[in-house]
Order: structure tokens, then sequence, then C-alpha cells
């Protein structure tokens, strides 16, 4: 089992997304390409690529509030602009943190430094819970 900043998701374990490193605004997130996670061109899968947007993005964002109970993805625009191969490095920056939104954006660069893809993203905080409250502890 691996922990992503602080929680343990069986899916970003399955496409093989390793934490780097988080301060506050940011975070980044790096995957190596393999079989599995390739399209029928042999490029890394659009959908792994915005799954990595997403949970980099999200912990950049629960980065800026602590105590929420985490984050859920209320948008995400993503534009791919070169294939992806290789290791790719992800970073999530925070542009602005609401009461109960934040506001990130991000960037997806190969081994090379290359720029494969861009997203924005925002994101709702969660209050955290109280005991006795439905889906509570």
């Amino acid at each position: 089992m691996s922990d992503f900043f602080g929680i343990h998701s069986p899916f970003i374990e399955h496409c093989s997304i390793v934490a780097v490193e988080r301060e506050p605004g940011i975070a980044r997130a790096r995957v190596e390409l393999t079989p599995p996670l390739l399209n029928a061109a042999g490029n890394g899968h659009g959908g792994l690529l915005m799954t990595l947007f997403d949970v980099t993005l999200a912990a950049a964002a629960r980065g800026t509030h602590p105590n929420s109970a985490g984050v859920a993805t209320v948008d995400l625009n993503v534009s791919f602009l070169e294939p992806a191969n290789g290791v790719l490095e992800c970073e999530g920056r925070v542009l602005r943190a609401g009461s109960s939104l934040v506001f990130c954006e991000g960037e997806i660069r190969n081994a090379a430094g290359e720029l494969i893809a861009k997203a924005m993203g925002t994101f709702k905080l969660m209050a955290p819970r109280t005991p006795g409250q439905i889906g509570g502890d």
C-alpha cells in the first residue's frame, strides 16, 4: 500500500502514481509509463494523464486547508500538447484558495522537460465531519 500525501487510494496505486513533494499551494507527482498504462498508439493514455492531474492538483488544493476532510473535483480541463512517453512529472499549483473552492493549474512534463499537457481545475473543500453526522465516524 502507498500513501499519497496522507491518503490511501487503491486507484492511484493501480495507476502507479507516486507522490513526490508537497509544500503550501504546490504538489508534485510522477508516473513511469509501462505497457498497461499506454493507449493503442503506444503513448501514455489520456485518462491516465487526467488522473495524474486530478490527484496532483487536488493534493495542492488540500494543502491550503489541512483541516478539511478532503476535496472533490468540480471541474478539470486538460489540453494535450504532445504524446506522453517515459517518466512523467506533474506539478499542480494553487492559483486562488477561497473558503470553499480552490482554483489550480498544472503541467505534465517528460524527463527531457518537454511540456506534454496543461490543466486547470476547480476543487471543492469538504467540511470536516463531526461525530454522529451521517457518513461520519
